[in-house]
């Protein structure tokens, strides 16, 4: 009877070791994957969303009182001096507006300008622009008509010496909207 083969151990072999690499790899790039995530959370999400629902609704009132006001803006950003113009057609005008500038993925880019009428021009509205704003933007003008705020709200691609036009566009979203 021939004398049995003596079986090396496992870990002279080349495949355990090649499954063992295979799976440290894998725990490694979860571990990581999950210190990434834990360290890095996405600011982007709501987690009320009914609060959220409700604000929908009530900024689709104000655009909507925006377009039954009539209101067009024109916007001015001047590159050189950082001046903001803006002029306003329609049934409103209040003292001041709001105005702000919204990046849609990144809020440490978001800015607001504090827009005050001018003395000599009803319709004429002037802000100061602390720095440079470019690309796309959610651009938002808040006004308050009797008692009542209104709203126009669109997306634009901002360049200063570059005009804007708010209002010009259809209102989106308020086809079932009842008052």
């Amino acid at each position: 009877m021939p004398a049995p083969k003596p079986y090396s151990p496992w870990y002279k072999h080349l495949w355990p070791w090649i499954i063992i690499a295979i799976l440290a790899c894998s725990v490694t790039l979860t571990l990581s994957m999950v210190t990434i995530a834990v360290n890095n959370p996405d600011h982007l999400v709501n987690d009320n969303y009914y609060e959220a629902g409700k604000g929908i609704n009530r900024s689709l009132d104000r655009e909507l009182l925006g377009q039954n006001l009539n209101l067009k803006a024109k916007l001015h950003l001047d590159g050189m001096t950082g001046e903001v113009v803006l002029v306003l057609e329609g049934n409103s005008q209040p003292k001041t507006l709001d105005l702000s500038l919204i990046s849609p993925t990144q809020p440490e880019k978001d800015r607001k300008i504090a827009m005050t009428q001018s003395e000599s021009e009803p319709g004429r509205y002037i802000g100061q622009l602390d720095d440079k704003v470019e690309g796309r933007r959610f651009v938002e003008l808040l006004g308050v008509e009797d008692g009542k705020t209104w709203r126009l709200f669109e997306e634009e691609e901002v360049g200063h010496d570059k005009d804007l036009l708010l209002g010009d566009e259809p209102l989106q979203g308020a086809e079932d909207h009842k008052k």
